[in-house]
Parts: structure tokens; sequence; C-alpha cells
């Protein structure tokens, strides 16, 4: 699972910033780092990260200001946010956050384990919310296929050949296999048989 998750660590203390990389890159995430504000929207906007590990206290612009800016700009919203800090820990520090639209809130220190099941806490919901958006997609792609059965279609009462868009007729399986994924074997009836073959359909059918 780690190997399609791509994780931002913005920190402005290089110690920090290295550690945590090189604890999610020895867990198989692809890691990119920023150690500003600017530099994390930046990165968000040019590598489009699964999940962003935001430092609260940064230089000009801090945490809380980036993760507004994510969660409100409708290119990037979609961008898992999880706030840490080592001392906005309090309980308003923390619902401030996450009214803000953060994901997540982690206080420090923390030790490398508790790190990574958090972080993999919030992969499994990136996870899941894929494959629910996989699943959406191709209920809607079935229920369009069906739709383009569902219209009103002209057709020969003699033959039963049916009239597409373009005006052309053609036999009634060709255009259901053209407008959906329905495959024809063909067969006889019980009733052409005795029309075709009289008599000898009792033995002609199994």
């Amino acid at each position: 699972m780690s190997e399609i998750i791509s994780i931002l660590v913005t920190d402005d203390d290089p110690d920090i910033l290295f550690a945590t990389a090189r604890v999610l890159r020895s867990a198989g995430y692809t890691v990119y780092e920023a150690d500003t504000g600017e530099g994390c929207i930046h990165m968000v906007r040019e590598k489009a990260p699964d999940l962003v590990l935001l430092d609260v206290m940064l230089p000009g612009m801090d945490g809380f200001a980036v993760c507004r800016r994510i969660k409100t700009d409708p290119e990037l919203c979609s961008t898992y946010v999880m706030l840490i800090s080592g001392s906005k820990t309090g309980s308003d520090d923390q619902s401030g956050g996450l009214e803000i639209g953060a994901d997540g809130y982690m206080t420090r220190p923390i030790a490398n384990r508790e790190l990574l099941a958090r972080v993999q806490a919030m992969v499994r919901i990136i996870t899941a919310e894929r494959e629910r958006d996989q699943l959406i997609e191709k209920l809607q792609k079935a229920l369009a296929e069906i739709k383009t059965l569902s219209a009103l279609l002209p057709i020969c009462a003699n033959c039963k050949k049916i009239r597409d868009d373009n005006g052309y007729w053609e036999q009634i399986e060709t255009y259901i296999s053209d407008h959906s994924n329905t495959l024809f074997s063909h067969s006889i009836c019980p009733e052409c048989m005795k029309i075709l073959y009289g008599d000898l359909a009792d033995e002609i059918m199994p």
C-alpha cells in the first residue's frame, strides 16, 4: 500500500525534517520535503502528494494559514493534511486546526512507531476513499451504458431491424452490441423449429 502513497513533510527544523523524511522513506513511502509554508504550497501544486505532514510553527506563513490555503483551493482541497506541533499542543490549538480543515493533528514529541502508526491510519482512509471513488466511477459508467438502451428505438415491424441515430437500418443484435457489452449467440426457438422443419423438429431438437 505504502508504495503508491506520497507524503510531503514540511518543517523549518532541518534535523526534524531529515529524521521524519528518513523514517517515512524507510517505511516505503515516496517523500517530498519543504521548509516553509510557501514552499509547502508550491510542492503541493507541483507534486500533488496524498498527505502533507505540516508543522504549525513555520516562518512567515504558519501551518494554520497553509492548511487553510490548501483546503480552500478547489484544486488542492482533496489533499490530506496532518498538522504537527511541539508547542501548539493545547485542546484549543488542536480544535482550531481541525476546524480549518486539517484531517488530523499530532503533538510532539512523538516516537517513530507512533508516527508511522498515525500515518498508516491516515493511509487507510485515503485508500478507502480511492476505492470508493473507483466504485462510483464504475457504477456511473454502467449506468451510462444502461441509459444508452433506455430510449425509444425505431424498429421495423417486418424484419425487426433498428434505425440508428444516423438513419441507417441495422440488425437488432448489431445495434445492441454496438451500444453495450452484450454478446450474442444464435439458436432457434421451438416454435421456429416446427415452422422450418415441420414433423422433423422433434427429431432435431435435443
